[in-house]
This record gives structure tokens, sequence and C-alpha cells, in this order.
């Protein structure tokens, strides 16, 4: 059996000390993995933003908030364990530099600059070694070249295609393309059962 770190959840980027950059990611598709993994005996370690949903008691939890501890964290557990499912929703952006006081109303518009936030998955290929990395792509057009695009980025074995109707949601629709970009499984239900039918092919293609 295989030691699985799983990355779930948002991540936040704060703007002034109670605002924030977010997303919808409830982090019920990282649970769903989770239950899967521990079914067929895996170990489970996650990495996790701020969630309102119960990840399984028998995972090894840890929570994060920011995209740089949640990548901090990862470079820590990653190299022990086989293989990575990269389920998370970090944020893309965050502010330039963050206001020390609440930023308040004047009557008139802001301005805010944002840069990039470090790529978790793209940072924990350079580490990969023989492991296993799953990651997830959630796109809204050119849905199988941009998922591509980020698969080979990412040197991942598998990518996970679905859009942004599957975020707070209890249903999804998904695509898993593999590195030759066939699909390899297509499915629409319960995160639950797509939880199960992913870590399926990950027993048959990636375990070994």
């Amino acid at each position: 059996m295989a030691r699985i770190l799983i990355t779930s959840g948002p991540t936040r980027e704060y703007l002034d000390p109670v605002r924030y950059l977010t997303n919808a990611s409830s982090g019920r598709m990282g649970a769903a993995l989770a239950e899967a993994a521990l079914a067929e005996g895996h170990e489970v370690v996650m990495v996790s933003g701020p969630v309102e949903v119960q990840y399984p008691p028998e995972v090894s939890l840890q929570w994060v908030l920011t995209t740089d501890e949640m990548l901090l964290a990862c470079e820590e557990i990653f190299p022990k364990c086989d293989g990575l499912i990269g389920v998370a929703a970090p944020c893309d952006y965050k502010a330039e530099a963050i206001s020390p006081h609440k930023i308040r109303k004047t009557g008139q518009p802001i301005q805010l600059d944002l840069v990039e936030t470090v790529d978790i998955m793209a940072e924990l290929a350079k580490i990969k070694g023989d492991r296993w990395m799953v990651g997830f792509a959630l796109e809204t057009e050119d849905t199988h070249f941009r998922a591509m695009t980020k698969l080979q980025k990412k040197n991942c074995d598998f990518i996970v295609l679905n859009g942004p109707e599957a975020m707070h949601a209890h249903d999804t629709s998904l695509e898993v393309l593999n590195h030759q970009g066939e699909v390899v499984l297509k499915f629409t239900g319960t995160k639950e059962a797509a939880a199960r039918r992913i870590l399926e092919r990950i027993n048959q293609d990636l375990l070994r």
C-alpha cells in the first residue's frame, strides 16, 4: 500500500488584516479522495487550507492558510510519500503589498496590485523523483488543451479536468487525462463516487 499526500481546499491571500482573496473550494473532493484512499488501505497525509468539511479522522492532517504555507508543508511531506493528489485550489494571485491597517472606504475607486503566487505542483515536480503526481485542472475554455499544458508543466502522471460548477458542490463531472492526452476516465456523479473511480485508475496505472 502507498503513503499518499493529498492537498485540499482553498488558500487565502490577505489584502489587509481582515480581507483576503480566496475561492469557493469546499474541500469536499479532497475529503472524498481521502476516504477512497483509506478504503483501499493506503495511508493518507493531508495538507489543507481552511474548509468546513470534516476530513476522515484516520488521516494525518496539517492545516495551512496561505499558498506559501501550503508549499512549505508539502515540500516537507512529499519526499516521505509515494505519490501526490493535488486537488487543492490555491490562490493564483496575492497582493503585492499587504496593508498593515484595514483599507477604508474613501468614496473613490482603489487599485489593487496583484502578483502571481507560487505554483505548488510545479515546485513539487522539481523534487518528484520516482513518485507519481495527479493534478486537477479547473478550466472554462480550451479545456483539454489547457489541462494538458498544466499536466506537462507540472510533470503530472494524470490530470483531472473539471469545471467551476464543481466548486462547493456535492456532485462533479470530470475527465482524467494521461500523459498521452488520452481520456482514461470520464465520470459524472457524486464526488464520493468520482473519488473511488479516480483511486481505481491510480491503483491500476500508477501503483507498482
